[in-house]
């Protein structure tokens, strides 16, 4: 069942992982008049560079947003007037520029739970001598805001920026138990229609077993699912002030850490940390 999970996982990825489609803009276009058409295909267009991506081109942003080159040119010309992206002659590509860090640092320093959070995350690693994260929803990837590692911990290569896969994971099964029922929908309609068919049946019993764990066990559990030779648990924190709910993950090499260590040592401690913290930022579990 496990090799199941992971295959599932694997096709799931490769599905998902590909950069927002200019059909997400159209269909919100149509469904809202007050939409700005020419807004929302230029911040696609940002949002085309995902973690590790330092430069693309006009013909990589076209691809990737399933827009004429012509208007991506266009585009990519003003967001560079605007200091949002550089232009490299050497390479004739892209890269981000100073003002969407501005807008990033911006909004980082905003989040009070990720200054609450950070040396608590840490405490929990140094125990469990494995990789603690914290993170929240973006389409369909669940996007890293904060990732502290144990000091004698074999890291995963993931950090601040990176994305994982929202059905798979245990940070993204723990942000679907959090959210309402019509957006858990509406999101796993979405992984549906880009998952492959055979694959989707184990995906779709694994988000519906964190609905399970999440009652019973106060975690969100991924073991070998995400990636075969992983194991990790979750739970959701609600930060409040608006914002979306902002998971925190225990994870680690599964010859490491086991399942049961997981389970039995680790999440007493997370659980204690989501609540201290909810508590401390003045929300309700």
């Amino acid at each position: 069942m496990v090799q199941n999970y992971a295959d599932a996982a694997e096709s799931l990825s490769m599905s998902l992982n590909k950069r927002p489609n200019i059909s997400a803009i159209t269909a919100a276009s149509k469904a809202d008049r007050h939409f700005v058409n020419a807004l929302g295909r230029g911040l696609e267009v940002l949002a085309c560079f995902r973690h590790g991506d330092r430069m693309l081109g006009n013909q990589d942003l076209a691809r990737a947003c399933g827009l004429p080159k012509s208007t991506v040119s266009r585009l990519t010309n003003t967001l560079t007037k605007l200091g949002y992206l550089v232009y490299v002659e050497e390479s004739a590509k892209y890269s981000l520029g100073i003002a969407t860090l501005s807008l990033g640092s911006a909004m980082l320093a905003r989040l009070d739970i990720r200054k609450l959070a950070h040396p608590r995350m840490q405490e929990l690693a140094e125990f469990g001598q494995c990789m603690v994260s914290l993170g929240t929803r973006d389409r369909l990837s669940m996007l890293y805001i904060d990732v502290v590692r144990g000091s004698g911990a074999v890291t995963l290569s993931l950090d601040v920026g990176a994305r994982i896969q929202i059905a798979t994971s245990a940070i993204g099964r723990a942000y679907l138990t959090a959210v309402s029922e019509n957006e858990r929908c509406e999101i796993m309609e979405r992984v549906r229609e880009l998952a492959p068919a055979e694959r989707w049946p184990a995906v779709k019993e694994g988000v519906e077993r964190a609905q399970r764990d999440i009652r019973e066990l106060g975690v969100c559990c991924s073991f070998g699912e995400w990636q075969q030779d992983v194991n990790g648990i979750a739970v959701p924190v609600r930060p409040g002030g608006g914002l979306p709910p902002m998971p925190i993950n225990c994870g680690a090499p599964a010859y490491m850490v086991s399942k049961e260590f997981l389970l039995e040592k680790v999440r007493p401690k997370l659980i204690a940390l989501a609540n201290d913290l909810e508590t401390s930022l003045g929300t309700l579990r």
